[in-house]
This record gives C-alpha cells, structure tokens and sequence, in this order.
C-alpha cells in the first residue's frame, strides 16, 4: 500500500460532505435550504423563538469568558 500523506490521512478517504470545500458544501446546503421552503418543511422562526435563541446564544458565549 502507497504511503499517504499527514493531509490524506486525516481527511480519511476524501468522501462525503465533510470533506469537501467550503464552497462546495455551502452551495449544497443552500439548495437543500431552497428545497425545504419550497416544499414548506422549513422551520420559520418567530420574534419569540429568535429572542430566546439570541438570548441563549449571548448568555453562552458569556460564560465561558475568562477573567484576568
């Protein structure tokens, strides 16, 4: 068996989603996105379910500040 390299190694066999580039799995994402409003699965969120996210989201990040 041909020595791979420390990049081939790590990403493994270089299939699936993770390991494409960025670009590639952002494109992809999108599409299932626009598929999933079209087909009207796609959660929408309301102010509520925003404010309370933001609110979890802000509080998180804050605690795990450290000081000094």
């Amino acid at each position: 068996m041909a020595q791979r390299t420390v990049t081939q190694r790590r990403k493994g066999r270089g299939r699936g989603f993770a390991s494409m580039d960025r670009e590639k799995q952002r494109e992809i994402a999108s599409r299932g996105g626009r598929a999933a409003h079209e087909q009207g699965t796609a959660h929408e969120w309301t102010s509520d379910e925003a404010r309370v996210a933001g609110r979890k989201g802000g509080s998180s990040s804050h605690n795990n500040k450290v000081e000094g």
